[in-house]
């Protein structure tokens, strides 16, 4: 694997906005004779489980595009995500002013009239869009107005695409490495020479995979044409609703209550033997990703004991079944009737993908670099009590229930549904963020594409205006 995998990583949750890292030109400390004085932008990242804010900053006087931009401050707002609020007038966008309010703080006063404000929500209000338009627009334009009433600059709240999401983390990914251009120590842009690497991302209510592909992507919903810095690259890129990390573990235990046929208790092979919970039957089928396997008569104020298991096999077996394997309208397939190329070049794995990874490696020593080793250490993990996790990851104890049911689905997805075979696995690096020297990175310097609206300036580097108003060869589709 290019060893730039081990010197970079990525940080997820800035992909929704399509962060794009570029070497840029940097002022040395002791050439100034004071600090300038600087320009301050906020983006905020509306997912379907919560919602962030970031605040970046940038010398005034360097507003030509050869600026470092960094992260200043970043808040994070309590309670769900904005569609979580659905039905609830007003909710969503009280939930905001807290961090609205921190913004306010940790941006000097004569700056706020001239800090740009942008949103940017994505597949939890894709799913709310679908099944209940009115509560989504209504949500939206609650938020704008609540951003508005700030003395900020706002510049737009939008819901993206689920082709927009997965083709700005694969740009990212791609910048964030230097893989397109980078900025020489002439004073301008060249081009790096090097291959691209494919993005794949997991979210909480959607999952995204996008490479470059020289194959013929027989469905245009899944191609897209690039052309950045004179070199055009043809892409494959996929979203799946209903198939991020959240909604699977949903899927996972509807299918569950459907086959076992009983609403009153039910064994869960990826729960740990000594753990059971009880839910809503409204928490697991108040969702259209799962609506469709409701049982009748239906209670939604029903009460569901699980009792877990602690069955690899069975869990295996159980979560393949919410993917579709046998219709394909195509030569090839991932899944679910959706087209693919084959899998080629590497990859860099985020969101969900790092910390599962990361938890596999943690809890069973297991140093995971091939398909078999992911499947000794879901093995692994699956097999254990809820006890024996906890005394390996006490820091994590809400979330361990469900890492052997997480890391069953990415194995199923990975090797399964995408079709990573022992030779390509190895071409996937499981990261979480990217920083290193001359390159900007989460902490040390970031420019975005939602930058575009944050930055004013016509000298920008052309890859974001390119990525946000040119006219790729796609429609959009998410299944």
């Amino acid at each position: 694997m290019d060893k730039l995998f081990v010197k970079f990583v990525v940080s997820a949750v800035l992909f929704l906005f399509g962060i794009v890292s570029i070497l840029l030109l940097t002022v040395s400390i002791h050439e100034m004779k004071e600090p300038p004085q600087y320009m301050y932008g906020v983006v905020m990242d509306a997912g379907s489980s919560h919602t962030a804010l970031f605040i970046y900053r940038w010398p005034a006087d360097k507003l030509n595009g050869t600026g470092v931009v960094t992260q200043h401050s970043e808040c994070h707002v309590k309670g769900g995500g904005i569609s979580s609020y659905a039905g609830q007038r007003g909710a969503a966008a009280r939930s905001l002013e807290g961090c609205l309010k921190q913004a306010m703080h940790d941006i000097p006063p004569d700056r706020h009239h001239r800090t740009p404000v942008y949103l940017g929500a994505t597949a939890g209000m894709r799913l709310l869009k679908i099944t209940n338009p009115d509560k989504a627009s209504q949500i939206l334009q609650e938020v704008k107005q609540k951003i508005k009433s700030f003395p900020f600059n706002f510049r737009g709240a939008v819901i993206l695409s689920g082709q927009e999401e997965g083709v700005y983390g694969w740009v990212t990914v791609n910048y964030l490495l230097e893989n397109f251009i980078k900025y020489g120590y002439v004073g301008r842009w060249l081009n790096s020479g090097r291959k691209t690497v494919g993005a794949l991302d997991l979210g909480g209510a959607s999952t995204q995979i996008t490479f470059e592909t020289p194959e013929t992507v027989e469905n245009e919903l899944n191609s897209m044409t690039m052309h950045l810095y004179g070199q055009d690259y043809s892409l494959y890129t996929h979203s799946y609703l209903c198939y991020g990390k959240e909604e699977a573990l949903r899927q996972i235990l509807a299918y569950l209550i459907e086959s076992q046929g009983n609403t009153s208790k039910v064994y869960h092979p990826c729960y740990p033997s000594d753990f059971t919970d009880v839910f809503k039957l409204e928490q697991v089928f108040d969702s259209p990703c799962t609506v469709s396997k409701r049982p009748k008569p239906y209670n939604p104020h029903s009460w569901i004991r699980v009792q877990g298991s602690g069955d690899y096999q069975s869990c295996l077996g159980n979560t393949s079944n919410i993917f579709s394997f046998q219709f394909c309208p195509f030569s090839q397939c991932s899944f679910n009737g959706v087209f693919q190329p084959n899998i080629s070049g590497s990859f860099m794995a985020f969101s969900a993908y790092f910390f599962t990874h990361s938890y596999l490696q943690l809890s069973t020593g297991i140093n995971i670099r091939t398909s078999a080793q992911l499947e000794e250490a879901t093995r692994t993990v699956c097999n254990m009590t809820i006890e024996e996790m906890t005394k390996k990851a006490p820091d994590l104890k809400k979330y361990l229930k469900d890492y052997c049911a997480i890391a069953v689905y990415i194995q199923v997805l990975m090797l399964r549904g995408y079709n990573f075979d022992e030779s390509s696995f190895q071409n996937v690096a499981f990261q979480k963020k990217s920083s290193s020297r001359g390159t900007c990175g989460h902490q040390e310097g970031l420019v975005s594409c939602s930058m575009d609206w944050l930055v004013d300036s016509p000298n920008r580097p052309p890859h974001c205006h390119r990525l946000l108003h040119g006219s790729p060869d796609s429609k959009e589709k998410e299944g």
